[in-house]
């Protein structure tokens, strides 16, 4: 098949195979260059890892991290379309084949499972699958990382069934201004209405930390838990530009909730002894499937990287959760650093005043005419297109895929 991108209001509907692979193995060089345990130190690091969402950006990063950085054997769990004769899989189906592939050539022990995280039948397999991996790996079966890094636009509540929904809308009022689309570069004007009581309620139910104290709760009673346990969520913050959706709309409200959730986890092992910690890691401003479509996002992230890659400071996905492990949750035996919120803050570099300064300034002289050398559109759209698999260096794109390698 050939494969060319299939992209539709900043939705990419299919993947290619060879781009994915080489992306990971660009990720996974990188992690192995800049997150290796010193001589002597492994007892500090993890050796066995579980991560929920495992297969794209921020959780994708984290697994290599864990795997190829300290050498943790690393169960991943994650959903995904498989290839069909009509249509490609998922990046995230082939992600995970190629990180499994590059475990094996490596002897690090992977189990790699695809299914809906939110069911309690796929977190008692997870769980069997831990115990598996840790005896592949002749560990104990005690986790020592878990990341729980979901996007997923719905979620069926196990309790009782019920299908609930996300939304990316405001909150009390209607949101209007300019969208830009980063594929060709045009703007367009938006309004979105605000949420429903129950849109906002619906969005804390998929996206807050509800089913993150749920995951905790099993692997609690499945004795799962090591006296070393460290547990992250991931969430963004942003500048105040983009509140008005993000922050204080339906997003935000469900992030809260993620906060909330933290501190039930910090509460609960505190008592039992059995966890270092639990944190939120608020992260930098990326181009991933989920932020693309957000109105506000794709000019803000445009001119932000511009911006940062001008003073030097950018940083993609494994970058950044490279800087995660070496800097906060692994610099040393004291206390993981975070702010007064147990927030970790990794958007530090984002959020400077020069840096927000400058993005400000760029995104009110930004018109049509001028955003090809005012931003790094060119950036945003490459980035876009790499998480699906395109536009990778070194990938013969004229040439036949096999969709199903």
């Amino acid at each position: 098949m050939l494969i060319k991108p299939m992209v539709r209001n900043n939705i990419c509907l299919n993947a290619h195979p060879a781009g994915c692979a080489a992306s990971v193995r660009r990720q996974i060089e990188y992690a192995r260059k800049n997150l290796q345990a010193p001589e002597n130190t492994q007892d500090k690091f993890p050796k066995l890892a579980l991560i929920v969402g495992c297969s794209n950006g921020y959780g994708l990063a984290s697994r290599i991290c864990a795997g190829f950085g300290y050498g943790a054997a690393t169960v991943g769990l994650s959903f995904e379309n498989e290839p069909s004769e009509k249509r490609t899989g998922t990046p995230g189906y082939y992600n995970n084949k190629t990180f499994d592939t590059e475990a094996q050539k490596n002897g690090l022990i992977s189990i790699t499972l695809n299914g809906d995280a939110f069911s309690d039948e796929m977190k008692i397999k997870t769980a069997e699958a831990v115990r598996q991996a840790a005896e592949k790996a002749g560990v104990p079966a005690k986790i020592d990382l878990f990341i729980y890094s979901l996007a997923s636009p719905v979620r069926s509540d196990p309790k009782d069934g019920v299908m609930y929904r996300s939304v990316i809308k405001p909150i009390g009022a209607a949101q209007s201004g300019k969208a830009l689309n980063f594929m060709d570069g045009t703007f367009s004007d938006f309004t979105i209405n605000p949420a429903t009581d129950d849109e906002i309620a619906s969005t804390v139910k998929v996206m807050g930390g509800e089913d993150w104290e749920l995951w905790m709760d099993v692997l609690e009673k499945e004795e799962l838990l090591s006296p070393q346990t460290r547990t992250v969520a991931y969430t963004y913050i942003g500048p105040e530009l983009s509140w008005a959706i993000y922050k204080n709309g339906t997003i935000g409200k469900a992030k809260e909730d993620l906060e909330r959730a933290c501190t039930v986890i910090n509460n609960k092992l505190t008592e039992t002894n059995k966890i270092y910690g639990a944190w939120v890691s608020v992260n930098k401003a990326l181009v991933t499937r989920a932020s693309a479509v957000i109105p506000v996002i794709p000019l803000y992230i445009s001119s932000l990287f511009k911006v940062m890659k001008d003073m030097g400071l950018h940083e993609g996905c494994i970058e950044q959760i490279v800087r995660l492990c070496r800097d906060r949750l692994y610099a040393s035996c004291a206390a993981v650093p975070a702010d007064s919120e147990n927030r970790i803050r990794i958007d530090d570099w984002e959020m400077r005043d020069d840096v927000q300064k400058a993005v400000t300034e760029k995104m009110k002289n930004v018109t049509a005419e001028n955003v090809f050398t005012e931003t790094d559109i060119a950036g945003v759209k490459h980035d876009f297109l790499e998480v699906h698999g395109f536009d990778v260096a070194g990938i013969d794109y004229e040439a036949e895929s096999d969709i199903f390698q």
